[in-house]
């Protein structure tokens, strides 16, 4: 199964360990999915992680994003999908997610969750939360990362 994460659905997993997503964290650990992200996509990630509010050390941002990018497959960005998305910063995700015909985009932005509907009519993808897709492939809550 491919997926493609937003960078709030990669901070619940691995530097909230949110109990939501445990059955999402997982199946990343255990390797049963294809995680897609670009390089833009891990920068994201890292400059969230970086801010002054989250106060993490630069050590344990270094560890976050070694681990983002162990359970990743890296891909070059993807061209306009012509699906627009109102948050242009998040443009990238259901870009790649059309491009590389993902089976998920889980987020939790609210203008992504808003593209479900065209997403899976003009694409078959599906758009939804960690819950959405962890109750859409029945798994339950596990062992975190």
């Amino acid at each position: 199964m491919k997926l493609v994460l937003d960078t709030n659905v990669w901070l619940d997993c691995l530097m909230f360990a949110d109990p939501r997503v445990a059955a999402l964290r997982t199946a990343l650990t255990q390797g049963s999915l294809m995680v897609l992200a670009t390089q833009s996509m891990l920068d994201e990630f890292a400059d969230v992680i970086g801010r002054p509010q989250f106060a993490i050390n630069p050590c344990s941002q270094a560890g976050l994003a070694a681990r983002q990018l162990e359970l990743i497959s890296l891909c070059s960005t993807a061209p306009d999908c012509r699906l627009n998305c109102t948050d242009r910063a998040d443009q990238m995700f259901i870009d790649l997610a059309v491009a590389h015909r993902a089976d998920w985009l889980v987020s939790r932005d609210k203008a992504l969750l808003r593209l479900r509907k065209t997403a899976a009519r003009r694409f078959s993808i599906r758009i939804g939360t960690p819950e959405d897709w962890i109750a859409a492939t029945r798994l339950e809550p596990e062992h975190p990362l």
